[in-house]
């Protein structure tokens, strides 16, 4: 049973004596950030080797979300409920008329949840460990090992040339449904949260290849072999190749975890097409300066190899309301022209066109000084 919540509430049960009553059946009282939600349980082998189960009263319920393993089912239920099955340690218990057998032998029937719907001392806001910045930070160095794995000094991405995108190379093309967790797994990989270049070793790397059926890995157009996703998408930075990528609905869905749009970015993805997406992922795709484009379900079929090369034409440089002209070039010398959606505002084309809302921020900063 694990136990997650904000500094407040954690103050607050431990000055009541919940935190205790939480500890005395065994629950394990987790930091006070995201935790089980998106991966980050260590489970035994022995457990996600096969098909579990687990229950939780936070939201989202889809495999793998709490430990990475795709043999690990979610599912959601009250806070109460979630108690009465972890001390039962069944599914099928039926808190209103089952017993549970103590380990001294007893049988005890559980009694219907009753409690405060508030504190009734109020909440404790518990010890406030911010330490705010001095006013003039100019002096400041950061300074990062680098032999470091898990930091790494986060360099600004670069502003748009100005230039089209033109015969850009399909680098994924997914079936299915493609979530933040299909596009940046969590579990080990958030080891590597602040180190963008290792984390980036996860990228698309669940992701289930439209193309060939097969999980994680594609066609390297730089030398025609295949290779895990991660590896091509490296391949094509070092070689300074920009690339796309192409989803169906609701692409992004799931966690809203920037590093799933952090990756494609840094490893030189610029263009993310599909019919439809999650609308906070699609947010952190424009604030890394990558263009999301809306692409009805016909021209994504015509989008049949990763030789098909999508160029994206126009559009964001005037104004949001413009649609993206785009072209598939396909392997015989023939050409689909569309227009493309999106829904960029006004403030976004300026993230766009300053390769990221980051720089953005940094100019504002910069003019100020």
């Amino acid at each position: 049973l694990g136990i997650r919540q904000v500094r407040t509430i954690r103050a607050t049960i431990e000055r009541d004596g919940l935190l205790a009553d939480l500890e005395a059946i065994g629950a394990t009282v987790l930091a006070n950030a995201c935790g089980p939600c998106i991966g980050q349980w260590e489970r035994s082998k022995d457990i996600t080797s096969k098909p579990n189960t687990i229950v939780n009263s936070f939201n989202r319920n889809f495999p793998r979300r709490n430990d990475g393993s795709a043999n690990t089912l979610s599912f959601v239920t009250s806070p109460d409920t979630v108690i009465a099955l972890a001390l039962a340690g069944r599914l099928d218990f039926d808190p209103i008329i089952d017993t549970i057998t103590a380990p001294d032998g007893t049988v005890v029937r559980l009694e219907p949840p009753r409690g405060e719907i508030l504190p009734a001392r109020g909440y404790d806001s518990g010890k406030n460990t911010f330490i705010a910045p001095p006013a003039d930070g100019s002096a400041i160095q950061v300074v990062v090992s680098p032999s470091s794995d898990r930091l790494q000094l986060l360099h600004a991405f670069p502003a748009w040339d100005g230039k089209d995108y033109l015969e850009l190379p399909v680098l994924m093309k997914a079936r299915g449904k493609c979530t933040t967790d299909h596009i940046s797994a969590a579990g080990k990989w958030l080891t590597y949260r602040g180190h963008l270049e290792n984390i980036s070793g996860n990228l698309f790397a669940g992701v289930v290849n439209a193309f060939t059926g097969m999980a994680g890995g594609g066609l390297d157009i730089l030398d025609g072999t295949a290779r895990p996703f991660p590896e091509i998408a490296k391949r094509y930075s070092i070689a300074g190749v920009r690339w796309c990528a192409v989803g169906d609905q609701n692409y992004g869905e799931g966690s809203s975890r920037e590093h799933a749009a952090m990756e494609p970015r840094y490893r030189g993805g610029v263009v993310i097409l599909a019919r439809s997406f999650a609308r906070i992922h699609e947010t952190n795709l424009k604030k890394q300066g990558l263009c999301a484009t809306y692409v009805c379900r016909t021209r994504i079929r015509t989008i049949s190899s990763v030789n098909a090369t999508p160029s994206a034409c126009s559009g964001y440089r005037r104004c949001q309301k413009k649609p993206v002209r785009c072209v598939i070039n396909k392997p015989y010398g023939t050409t689909i022209e569309f227009e493309a959606l999106h829904t960029f505002s006004a403030e976004q084309v300026e993230w766009f066109k300053a390769g990221s809302a980051l720089n953005v921020v940094r100019q504002k900063l910069s003019a100020t000084r």
